[in-house]
Parts: C-alpha cells; structure tokens; sequence
C-alpha cells in the first residue's frame, strides 16, 4: 500500500504565483533547490493535472540536460485529464480521464511506490477533500503578492484540520511545513 503526499509553494498569503515576479518568487536559494532535486531524485510516481502536465513537460523538453529535469522525466508520472489525447510525449507518463480520485484509491491500494503531486491545484483539492491524502506539505515563501497574486490555492475547499508532522527552514527564510490532513465534517465552505 502506497501513501499520497499533496505539495505545495505558496505566498504568505495563500497564492501559487503572482505577476511580475519570478519562479519561486526569486528567492530560490541553495538549501531549497538541493531538497528538490533530492526530492524528484526520491522513487515516487508524481501525479499531475493537464495543466501542469504542458508546462512541466515543455520545460522537460527544453532542458533535457538539467540534472532535476532528467531525474523528473525518469520517474512514472500519472496525468488526469480528459482533454489530452494518448500517446503523451513525455517519457513514462500514463494518460487516466476516468475519475482521479478512484484511480487515486486503486493506485494507493495496489502500489507500493509513493505518490507525489506536481502542481495541479485543481487535482489537489479533489484528493485533499475526498481524504485520500496521507501528507500535506507546504513551502511557504515570506511574500504578500495581494496586489499581483493568481491561483489562490485554498479558496473553495472543505474545512480540512492539520496536525503539524514536520518542519524545516531553507535558506534562512523559507518555511517547509508538513501535515496529516484531516478533512471534517459538512459541505466545501461550511466548517465542520
């Protein structure tokens, strides 16, 4: 049996990325970037949207050489959707348009390699709210993008409680926080 981790980058105030700004808000620093690098290096199959899926793997293609890249090409990678059309150009990628959450439960029941999301907020929300998430994991960067954010991540969801597991610092400023997620009681938006 597999474990599900859900990660993801953030903006103090809850965005995935804002105008104007660089990739990791530029603040991408040395201890950062070695832990992704050991983190895609890690056996794990990423799971992923349509979204994410042109970007990572255009990104992929671009930089081939690129030592994070390659370890992400090499590693199984799942991508729901039903508007992408088999075959998929990125190596060892696997097209599921049926219901991410059921693939998700038989994955985790006959598997006993991780799974990881990459990205996709849309995908992440419909695990985190069925409760198929073992780990919840975010890196939180010391921004306030109020102004120029997009793609606030938490908006919408289902009250979820969670219990802090683990914790890191990066670079003296970023702030790795991982939980267990609990999702409670009563519809998306209610409190529990």
């Amino acid at each position: 049996m597999s474990s599900l981790m859900v990660d993801f980058i953030i903006s103090l105030d809850g965005y995935a990325s804002a105008d104007g700004w660089p990739g990791y808000w530029g603040m991408e620093g040395p201890e950062h970037l070695a832990w992704i690098n050991e983190s895609a290096e890690s056996e794990h199959t990423a799971l992923m949207g349509a979204t994410t899926y042109r970007l990572m793997s255009g990104f992929a293609a671009e930089m081939a050489d690129d030592p994070g890249f390659a370890a992400l090409t090499a590693l199984p990678k799942v991508v729901f959707s039903s508007t992408l059309k088999a075959p998929l150009s990125w190596a060892n990628t696997e097209l599921v348009d049926g219901d991410p959450v059921e693939a998700v439960q038989d994955m985790k029941r006959r598997d006993s390699r991780p799974l990881r999301t990459l990205g996709s907020l849309t995908l992440c929300r419909s695990l985190l709210e069925a409760g198929v998430v073992d780990r919840f994991r975010v890196v939180v960067f010391p921004v306030i993008t109020g102004a120029t954010g997009k793609e606030r991540i938490f908006d919408g969801y289902r009250d979820i409680a969670l219990d802090l597991v683990d914790s890191r610092t990066f670079d003296g400023r970023l702030q790795l926080l991982e939980y267990v997620p609990t999702v409670l009681d009563g519809p998306p938006g209610v409190g529990g």
